[in-house]
């Protein structure tokens, strides 16, 4: 038996037959009875609302069908979406001998987190021309298939099926990586495989699409629920593992995991890759400040794109110290990539000889310090026009939560691929990217020196917000967790303070709507797992 552990693109359907294809021929020279690919491998996922197109429907029927007529003996199990009587399900066909065999629904739909099956999907029924669905004989073997979520449910297909006399347990995946997903999933898929004394071939995705980063790491479990193969995570992979009737399976390769640090960071860096590539973009442009934001954002864009490809530029004001000049030119060396600096003093200038007339007798505040990162913002915008890089922006999770940023400033880009990454965890990840490489990538006084936007004299980020270390354990406590102020309070912090940052959280609403998709890692990111109205009367701080 073969596992594909394919990259698609959603929509490419040309493109994902081509990927699906290569592969098939690579099992039939290897032998195989039977080649597994991920959920709705001839769309990609989640195609979303190319899915109430009803070109786009019958074009991947089409493709579906070149599929399965490109089949011999060697059986391929492939995800698509299927039509019936006007109703769309989430599929996966077995393709043989130059047809399709049989064709299974999808049963249990997730709308929750960042899943909408149900906006698109109907449910499949438990049986299928009188039999329990999915369940299908390849070459003397009863094999059960299923897709994604009808593998978590203990009651679920996997139960039905194996009663059914299935002794192996074909799972097509589309699942999105978040911090310690893999730790579940296989702590699932184990309790799975021996509860019901069958093998389990889960087949996951990889790549990114747009927020969602999918981290493959396929896993073959035998019976007794040992963990017989595991594939890469974080890259394409393919294996061949031998699975026998009785849900026995031979021990193969099982590629280790790596420290959670390390898979938070190769996560953020397959979604800078396939964001910037899918979308038809070679490079990218950062404003490199010398502090720890835009260090990570280059480090990560670096290790996607090669140093060749990345553009840092740092965009000096009045403000400026000459020590962030000097880490910022640092960091640039040590990655060896293109730097350039562009003062924006002459447009700060300008800006405020423009509105002197209409500012009189008003003192400086905020709207001087946005007007800099504003003209940053332009800056990069202009360079990203005329050579056709994508900017990258370097707000994190902490600052996105509470509103320290600029809109049309330094939120201004195609990708915010920290968007989702505490300011914490920003230092953790900056600190692991020079313990890996061995040398110094970001500056020590980067690591090391109060965090500053440098809008005026003196500026530190504390003279804002709480220290980091008190700020984010609050924000995960109200974004993440969705507890109230009064709940977190109980926890020990202070009144005051959580009403505050509170406060801030919900009043930015209407800002973060309007910054770029960023890379999830966690339960609760910002885009499509949070979706507070920006509108609203409700105040959590009340008793």
């Amino acid at each position: 038996m073969a596992v594909s552990q394919l990259n698609p693109l959603v929509g490419d359907l040309a493109g994902n037959e081509t990927k699906i294809l290569a592969d098939y021929r690579r099992a039939q020279g290897d032998i195989c009875d039977v080649v597994v690919f991920p959920e709705l491998s001839v769309t990609g996922y989640p195609p979303e609302d190319l899915l109430l197109k009803g070109a786009f429907v019958r074009d991947n029927i089409n493709t579906l069908h070149r599929i399965a007529t490109a089949t011999g003996e060697c059986a391929a199990v492939v995800g698509f979406v299927d039509e019936k009587d006007g109703k769309l399900f989430n599929a996966a066909a077995v393709c043989r001998n130059g047809s399709v065999e049989i064709v299974y629904h999808k049963q249990l739909l997730p709308n929750y987190a960042v899943f909408d099956e149900e906006r698109y999907f109907e449910s499949g029924s438990a049986l299928a021309s009188g039999t329990t669905a999915g369940v299908h004989v390849i070459n003397d073997v009863t094999v059960g298939i299923s897709i994604c979520e009808d593998m978590w449910f203990a009651d679920g297909p996997a139960l039905t099926q194996s009663r059914a006399g299935a002794r192996v347990l074909l799972n097509l995946n589309g699942s999105p990586f978040h911090q310690g997903k893999h730790r579940e999933r296989e702590t699932m898929l184990i309790e799975r495989a021996r509860a019901t004394q069958c093998a389990i071939v889960y087949v996951n995705q990889v790549g990114g699409q747009d927020e969602l980063v999918f981290d493959g790491s396929s896993v073959v479990i035998s019976a007794d629920g040992t963990v017989a193969a595991r594939l890469c995570s974080f890259d394409t992979d393919y294996a061949v593992v031998n699975v026998e009737a009785n849900g026995k399976v031979a021990p193969s390769a099982v590629v280790p995991f790596d420290e959670d640090l390390d898979r938070i960071y190769r996560a953020l860096v397959l979604g800078t890759r396939d964001y910037v590539t899918k979308n038809g973009f070679t490079d990218v442009v950062i404003g490199l400040s010398g502090g720890i934001d835009s260090s990570i954002v280059a480090a990560v864009a670096v290790d996607a794109l090669g140093a060749a490809h990345v553009h840092g530029v740092a965009m000096p004001s009045r403000y400026s110290s000459q020590g962030s000049l000097d880490d910022a030119a640092a960091l640039a060396s040590a990655l060896g990539i293109d730097h350039r600096v562009i003062s924006i003093e002459p447009a700060f200038s300008a800006y405020l000889e423009m509105l002197q007339p209409s500012f009189t007798d008003k003192a400086a505040d905020l709207t001087e310090e946005n007007l800099q990162s504003r003209c940053r913002g332009m800056t990069l915008m202009a360079l990203s026009n005329k050579f056709g890089w994508m900017v990258l922006t370097t707000g994190n999770k902490s600052e996105m939560a509470v509103g320290y940023f600029t809109i049309y400033g330094d939120s201004a880009g195609g990708y915010a691929l920290i968007k989702d990454v505490y300011k914490t965890d920003v230092f953790a990840l900056s600190r692991r990217i020079n313990e890996r490489a061995g040398r110094i990538i970001i500056p020590e006084s980067v690591l090391t020196k109060p965090p500053s936007a440098e809008l005026r004299p003196d500026q530190r980020d504390d003279q804002s917000l709480p220290p980091y270390e008190e700020l984010d354990p609050i924000l995960r406590h109200y974004i993440d967790d969705d507890l109230t102020v009064p709940e977190i309070v109980a926890k020990g912090f202070a009144r005051e303070v959580v009403s505050r940052i509170a406060r801030l959280v919900d009043v930015n609403e209407y800002k973060r709507r309007q910054c770029a998709p960023g890379v999830r890692v966690s339960t609760k990111a910002f885009g499509k797992d949070r979706r507070m109205p920006i509108t609203h009367g409700y105040r959590s701080d009340r008793e």
